[in-house]
């Protein structure tokens, strides 16, 4: 299978999709977009899949990073969903992504004595028991409850004059940018036609059915038809822009305009915070987590109504001094914005908002639920869920295509299909020492890139033995080989520095200079493979310099209207 994304392989992509009709064509590049188009592929369907901008460019790049078992939706006796989110979570540690979704301890601070203590073992007791599959293992570990000394032990970090104790629970962690991308390479492996870059402009319509997209690919400009028997519209907050032509009040199930909520999340260093695990608590009636990534903490999250250019999200510096203010009534050490190393903002639509409460971080969200529809013939919209449960969306947004397409389809068959990376991952992990020696690299070095690659990590240790320059670290951002770099371009599909430095890494977000010194040498590495002259090299560095320019401006700006025009163009 050839996984490979490229800019002639993208290039391809399109001149076929354009060539003759397919099956199905799915419009958005995020995490249920992906998914859709893998589960589509999948089932022995010709599928094709689009995005505007970059892979997981959207909410799907710019979250918590977790991979959570709901456990907020037990207070809300949504017993249903958390199940199904328990399901999954343990279906990607163990079987579809081992190697890009980890395990997380998190901790649980109490503040009073046995009545807490009982309510909230009581929910976590139901949460392990609700994550129990019979006849196998447990993917995590069983919550446990410590004493207040115990907490100071693994948590001196926190302040601890009003806690009484904690429970520790386990969820989990991922890369969403990377675990997008690898959705995406799965799909293209087993024969998905898929294009960044690519703004869907018009669906086609043949009477009251939708029969495919017009779209422009947007490095050459060429328009392009793409005739498919079912359009799926992954396309998360842009839904309502993409359905616009198409908004029709007397369909049976029309799409319900969405409200876009913003979230924000602050990187900062791991030593700044004095913990071994993560930490969860109440924000007044919003959920504050600290959550382990690698040499850092991020912290989060927000959830506002967002009324400005979707392509903006931004984090103003109330959202900043909000969030700082939040974190530091639970430390020992209050944090300042001058520790704040990264920070980035997303999108998520949701239905509608709760008012926001005294004591409250943010309002919180009233709905993300799960929705599959089919306004018209030929057309289904797949919007709402949670990263975690993205495959069960994408199957059922599958099993809606199947309905449009008709005839015998075949069952989804993505609960027993791993991702790319994954098969073999569990043996190179236990070769890792061996793996060393044979590269001339630390170890640490090869578990970075099992953990970001999985078995793939093969293919960056051979572009390592050809050209044993590729591995030295980056300047600037020490925690990444230059075969990573030179790897976003000639099999990840990045098209520009920003996709690099702002998604197949984190070195964005991961460097107090927000990947500035590490511009220049990754667009001179990457040059020759995209085609880049000098002129366009000096021309991609400058775009990005300019981008994270305007991020700082926004983060300087006092409300959401001003801190989008300071992005305005971007």
């Amino acid at each position: 299978m050839d996984s490979r994304l490229d800019r002639d392989g993208r290039a391809a992509a399109l001149d076929r999709m354009s060539a003759g009709p397919l099956d199905a064509l799915v419009i958005g590049g995020g995490v249920v977009g992906a998914g859709t188009a893998l589960d589509l592929v999948s089932r022995g369907l010709r599928v094709g899949l689009v995005e505007a901008r970059d892979w997981a460019f959207g909410a799907s790049g710019r979250s918590s990073k977790l991979i959570h078992g709901g456990l907020r939706h037990l207070e809300l006796f949504q017993f249903g969903l958390v199940k199904e989110s328990l399901r999954e979570r343990t279906l990607l540690l163990d079987r579809i992504a081992p190697h890009l979704v980890r395990r997380v301890p998190f901790l649980y601070p109490l503040h009073h004595h046995a009545i807490e203590r009982a309510y909230v073992g009581a929910g976590l007791l139901l949460y392990d028991g609700l994550a129990r599959v019979p006849g196998q293992p447990r993917a995590l570990p069983h919550h446990r409850h410590l004493a207040l000394r115990s907490v100071k032990r693994i948590a001196p970090g926190l302040a601890t004059d009003r806690v009484t104790g904690a429970v520790q629970y386990y969820d989990a962690e991922t890369d969403d940018a990377r675990y997008v991308l690898t959705l995406v390479r799965t799909a293209a492996a087993y024969g998905a036609l898929v294009a960044n870059r690519t703004s869907c402009v018009e669906l086609l319509r043949d009477a009251d059915r939708v029969v495919g997209a017009r779209v422009i690919d947007e490095l050459s400009g060429a328009e392009h038809e793409i005739r498919a028997t079912v359009v799926v519209s992954a396309a998360g907050v842009w839904t309502d822009r993409l359905l616009g032509p198409l908004a029709d009040p007397d369909a049976a199930d029309p799409p319900r305009p969405g409200v876009a909520s913003k979230g924000i999340h602050l990187v900062v260093p791991r030593d700044r915070i004095r913990a071994s695990t993560g930490v969860v608590t109440r924000a007044g009636s919003s959920v504050l987590f600290l959550i382990p990534w690698g040499r850092f903490w991020i912290i989060g999250t927000t959830d506002t109504p967002w009324r400005e250019e979707l392509e903006h999200p931004a984090a103003t510096a109330r959202d900043i001094e909000e969030l700082l203010s939040a974190v530091n009534r639970h430390l020992a050490a209050p944090l300042t914005e001058a520790d704040v190393v990264g920070c980035y903002a997303g999108l998520r639509p949701l239905s509608s908002f709760r008012p926001r409460r005294a004591g409250d971080v943010v309002g919180s969200p009233l709905s993300s639920e799960l929705r599959v529809t089919a306004p018209r013939r030929g057309l289904v919209v797949a919007a709402g869920g949670s990263f975690t449960t993205y495959r069960v969306m994408a199957a059922r947004a599958g099993d809606a295509a199947g309905r449009e397409i008709g005839g015998l389809i075949e069952r989804s068959v993505t609960t027993r299909l791993p991702l790319l990376g994954a098969e073999g991952y569990h043996a190179r992990w236990n070769q890792r020492h061996l793996l060393a020696r044979q590269a001339g690299l630390p170890v640490g070095r090869i578990e970075h890139l099992l953990n970001r690659y999985g078995s793939l990590a093969d293919e960056l240790l051979v572009g390592i033995a050809e050209r044993p320059s590729l591995g030295r670290a980056v300047p600037g951002a020490e925690d990444y080989l230059a075969a990573e770099i030179v790897y976003a371009a000639s099999h990840e599909g990045a098209l520009h520095l920003t996709d690099i430095l702002g998604r197949r890494t984190g070195i964005a977000i991961e460097t107090r200079d927000w990947g500035v010194s590490a511009a220049p040498f990754a667009a001179d590495l990457v040059a020759e493979v995209l085609g880049w002259d000098e002129r366009e090299t000096a021309r991609q560095i400058s775009v990005y310099l300019d981008r994270i320019e305007a991020e700082r401006r926004s983060h300087t700006m006092p409300d959401d209207a001003s801190a989008a025009a300071a992005l305005t163009g971007w």
